[in-house]
């Protein structure tokens, strides 16, 4: 029998005034969701939502608060339960932490702020066609050396892991933040400018350029949203 939609977004911000992903994402959902806050340590039932968004965060994936393992195990558990999951920036790190483990997430050699051109490696089900569409992207961590167990959708010349899909599974990570359209990117960068944020070289470079966005959002919140949960996979 085919689920209903149900979605829960897992808001892993820390600075909400500065920062908002629920409301990024929800101007592009066209339907009901709930919200989780992870630093405050409390996470639904892991088999009551059927889609689950796990936002990015101003933290680092290599400096976990207490609370991140509480979600890493909730992450597990919604996967087993058969949601589909997305991750995205520090949630798409979290999401290879959970499944691949501490080696396969690192801090970037080079950060990627601003709006970028990601390469979409082959026609997949959540990017669609292959491509380089652009988005804002700001991540100073990365996801490095998947395992078989994943394949990898798109990448950038210094981000080798711009997205990828757990296969046989509807959950994916994106590094980038598509959900995020240009004049809020300016407000972010301009706000953590102003907040005197790591990386400030980068952040002043990024709103230095002209910024191009392709609305990939627009096909990825579809697609995650139409996912197939007829028949999950679980783990044995």
């Amino acid at each position: 029998m085919k689920r209903d939609v149900k979605v829960a977004i897992i808001d892993n911000s820390l600075w909400p005034n500065i920062y908002p992903p629920v409301e990024h994402w929800g101007r592009h959902l066209d339907v009901s969701f709930d919200v989780f806050v992870a630093r405050e340590g409390r996470f639904p039932d892991p088999s009551a939502y059927s889609h689950v968004i796990l936002t990015g965060s101003e933290a680092s994936i290599l400096e976990r608060d207490p609370w991140v393992d509480k979600e890493i195990s909730y992450a597990v558990r919604a996967i087993e339960a058969g949601a589909a999951v997305l991750g995205s920036c520090w949630g798409h790190q979290l999401l290879a932490l959970a499944l691949a483990g501490e080696s396969h997430v690192r801090r970037c050699a080079r950060p990627e702020i601003g709006w970028i051109p990601i390469r979409v490696l082959r026609d997949n089900d959540l990017l669609g066609p292959s491509g380089t569409p652009y988005v804002f992207s700001s991540h100073f961590d990365e996801v490095r050396d998947l395992p078989d167990a994943f394949e990898v959708l798109a990448s950038t010349e210094v981000c080798p892991v711009q997205a990828f899909r757990l296969k046989g599974r509807p959950v994916w990570g994106l590094q980038s933040h598509p959900e995020i359209d240009i004049p809020t990117g300016r407000k972010f960068l301009e706000d953590l400018v102003a907040a005197d944020f790591k990386g400030r070289e980068y952040l002043l470079e990024a709103l230095s350029r002209p910024p191009r966005d392709s609305g990939l959002i627009r096909r990825i919140a579809g697609n995650f949203l139409g996912a197939d949960l007829t028949d999950p996979v679980r783990r044995d």
